[in-house]
């Protein structure tokens, strides 16, 4: 293969990794919710959670799944590479669906989300930092790869739901998570066998001082015996009746952490990481990313919680007379992400050939607003089945699902390329699971709001979302200026 699309053919690697790692996390995620607030005794057997718990187990589970991102990229960095993590992180994630799979119970069930979380955590910065490896800086085809590579990303999504989706609903839900198993373990292969289009991308800067590699080697193992203790202490806290450890308690254990990790990383960074002013003021230029990011999941990532519950309750899941599972709802965002991102990636070329491109931050405005935009529309939905009582047609979903998507486009594939771009070269991965930080924020909010679907009235959710993600549009919108002066020769 001499080129992919104009691209280098290593991208064509990367591409078809990224879309079965992303065929097992959707296609497992379309079935979660669902699956967890099934009855225990019925034709397909769930695990009868209450939406509340559900909520919570579901907002835990996908904020540690992008949690694990910045220790990921921190592990490649110092000690095995991109290149080996992303295959280890996808044995490990090929583990967990098989445990997702076993008819062991809620053991099995924890087990796998937990393997789950941590092979996402070595699989997913690390593979869009060996995208950005494959680019010199400078090189206009950047944004326009990222734009390529999030469709590979898009179309597993596309499909997980449809294939994996079908077999949950129709057969039985074990059967559903053993397809993504098998799709994990189908991009492993063609990882392996297009790594020679890889060249050095994702290979190992190891450091010829002695000293550096054994400081190194003793912060893996401080690090491992400081995660080790923190669970000990959790099982004895909960053994010993202090504070029993429930889905809820756990959960909110994590939101604490969410706010205290980027504080104490980025402290760490600019009083002891070496950086000269000019590298600071892009890394200020994260943090503001990584916020703006975080508030724009915690709106879009309502699609696995509040939204997919809306799809199954209160939307009349029918198309010209036909039937569908509610879980297909999922590969909507994905269909719309494969027909426009060509589109994009052809937009910013063109636009940069005009001199006429937004810049980084304007894009993630126009994503910010975009957002709030589709929850603005399902407001009259909500009301029209408060007052019927009756389901409502799909093309309410449809039009936030388009909405969403064109957000989704101005603002994620824009900021994995602004990361690899603004990065000091030396914790480039590390700033990669910086951004997915900013996911497992917005995945944490958006599960801990699906467990309110029962408590307040859907229209009041919807408004509420819609107002905090324009005002958050509005502030970014007058950081502008500033952010591009902190960004300096990068746009």
């Amino acid at each position: 293969m001499k080129s992919f699309f104009g691209h280098p053919p290593g991208l064509a690697t990367l591409f078809f990794t990224e879309m079965w790692e992303r065929f097992s996390y959707y296609g497992g995620r379309a079935m979660l919710i669902l699956y967890m607030t099934a009855a225990v005794v019925s034709d397909n057997p769930g695990l009868g959670l209450t939406v509340v718990e559900a909520g919570a187990l579901y907002g835990l589970y996908t904020a540690v799944v992008y949690m694990t991102n910045l220790p990921g990229g921190w592990i490649a960095d110092k000690f095995i590479g991109a290149r080996n993590a992303v295959f280890y992180g996808g044995v490990i994630i090929a583990l967990g669906n098989l445990c997702l799979a076993a008819p062991f119970g809620l053991p099995s069930f924890y087990s796998g989300l937990g393997l789950i979380a941590i092979g996402t955590g070595l699989l997913k910065p690390n593979v869009s930092t060996m995208v950005g490896s494959l680019y010199g800086q400078g090189d206009a085809r950047r944004d326009s790869a990222f734009s390529i590579f999030y469709m590979g990303i898009n179309l597993g999504a596309f499909l997980a739901p449809l294939i994996a989706g079908y077999f949950g609903q129709n057969v039985n839900w074990r059967s559903g998570f053993l397809v993504v198993a098998i799709g994990m373990t189908l991009g492993l292969i063609q990882y392996k066998i297009g790594a020679k289009h890889l060249g050095d991308a994702g290979k190992l800067e190891k450091s010829a001082d002695p000293e550096v590699h054994a400081k190194q080697k003793k912060s893996l193992q401080n690090g491992m015996l400081g995660l080790l203790a923190g669970v000990v202490i959790l099982l004895a806290v909960h053994f010993t009746g202090i504070m029993p450890l429930t889905v809820v308690s756990v959960s909110d254990l994590v939101g604490i952490l969410l706010l205290i990790v980027p504080v104490v990383y980025f402290g760490f960074l600019f009083t002891k990481g070496g950086f000269d002013d000019a590298e600071k003021k892009r890394i200020v230029a994260i943090i503001i990313f990584y916020l703006a990011a975080a508030l724009f999941w915690s709106a879009f990532e309502q699609a696995g919680s509040t939204l997919t519950l809306f799809a199954d309750r209160n939307t009349n899941n029918s198309f010209l007379g036909h039937s569908f599972p509610s879980t297909w709802w999922q590969s909507i965002n994905a269909l719309f992400i494969i027909g426009l991102s060509g589109v994009f990636a052809w937009l910013w070329l063109k636009l940069h050939s005009m001199k006429m491109e937004p810049s980084t931050p304007m894009k993630f405005v126009i994503g910010l607003l975009l957002v709030g935009v589709g929850f603005l529309i399902l407001v009259p939905a909500a009301i029209l089945i408060e007052k019927t009582g009756n389901r409502v047609g799909i093309h309410w979903l449809l039009m936030l699902y388009f909405i969403h998507t064109v957000g989704e486009l101005f603002l994620s594939p824009v900021g994995l390329s602004a990361m690899t771009k603004l990065a000091p070269t030396r914790i480039v991965g590390q700033m990669m699971g910086i951004w997915f930080l900013g996911a497992a924020t917005g995945n944490f909010i958006g599960g801990r709001v699906g467990g309110m679907f029962e408590s307040f009235p859907l229209k009041n959710i919807f408004l509420a979302i819609f107002i905090f993600s324009l005002v958050a549009s509005l502030i970014m919108f007058l950081l502008v200026p500033w952010m591009k002066r902190l960004m300096g020769e990068v746009k």
